[in-house]
């Protein structure tokens, strides 16, 4: 679906499953905020070369007059974009780059419950070949090992000044025993701050070159293919710091069709469900 008269300077584009977790890709205004006249594309599938195909069909003094898309960090997205809007600024979505390093923390979470979780099943063995019971260590928060990992998933999204009583109680004991967890979280604060303090590409670059220093410093294997990636994509990452976008409206605008499916509980026939999203947004 293809919708010319939709187009305007500040662009968004992401995938979105519309039935069966067939993906389809879709470009929307972000001037419509998720109304009427949102939509400026739908494609089938998210290969480059079927998006780039499809955008070369809208006309090429409009497709010039695009001057900010903004997308994950998808590498067919950015071909596509960079091929169908040569004038665009690209803008890497601050909250998709924000989860990956997000997920580094969690990751060593994982791991270390992995590891409890196979220590406390070998003594609940021994114990059980010795006839005895086994008691868990019990912290004075009132959690196991395996719970302290566990509970502790949320709070490592947050910076500290947002954590509730019972969170600063519990990351003070997570800390005390996995001093690796209390590095990865200030790596995560740290980059956080990177977004939230800097005003200009300039400053956000030297925070960033700060923040890849520090981890080449921790050497934790996690957050080294964290920035990696980071810093492979930061050309486009720093493009935020123009004008602060974020691919929220396509996000918001992706679940707006996935609430639309609910709505009418499920799909059965995809080219009518494709009219009604095509009167509703096109």
């Amino acid at each position: 679906m293809l919708f010319p008269q939709n187009l305007g300077p500040h662009l968004s584009i992401d995938e979105v499953a519309v039935t069966n977790g067939e993906l389809w890709t879709t470009l929307t205004n972000k001037a419509a905020r998720g109304k009427k006249g949102a939509l400026v594309a739908m494609i089938q599938g998210t290969k480059a070369s079927d998006m780039a195909h499809v955008f070369e069909k809208l006309p090429a003094g409009a497709r010039h007059t695009v001057t900010e898309v903004t997308l994950d960090m998808a590498a067919n997205m950015e071909l596509a974009v960079k091929q169908s809007f040569p004038r665009a600024k690209l803008v890497t979505d601050r909250f998709h780059v924000q989860q990956l390093v997000s997920e580094a923390v969690q990751d060593i979470r994982i791991e270390l419950r992995r590891a409890a979780l196979k220590e406390e099943n070998e003594h609940l063995k021994l114990a059980r070949k010795a006839g005895k019971a086994y008691t868990p260590v019990v912290y004075e928060n009132g959690d196991t090992t395996k719970q302290l990992l566990a509970r502790s998933r949320y709070l490592l999204f947050k910076p500290q000044s947002k954590w509730k009583t019972q969170q600063t109680e519990r990351a003070g004991i997570l800390f005390r025993e996995y001093p690796q967890l209390k590095r990865g979280y200030d790596l995560s604060m740290m980059f956080r701050a990177c977004y939230e303090h800097s005003t200009s590409i300039p400053e956000a670059r030297e925070r960033l070159q700060a923040w890849y220093r520090k981890v080449e410093e921790k050497t934790m294997d996690t957050f080294l293919s964290a920035a990696e990636s980071i810093r492979l994509h930061e050309p486009t990452i720093l493009n935020y710091f123009v004008n602060r976008s974020t691919n929220a409206s396509a996000e918001s605008f992706n679940a707006k069709l996935k609430n639309f499916r609910a709505l009418v509980r499920g799909v059965r026939d995809t080219k009518f469900h494709l009219f009604r999203i095509a009167k509703l947004y096109g």
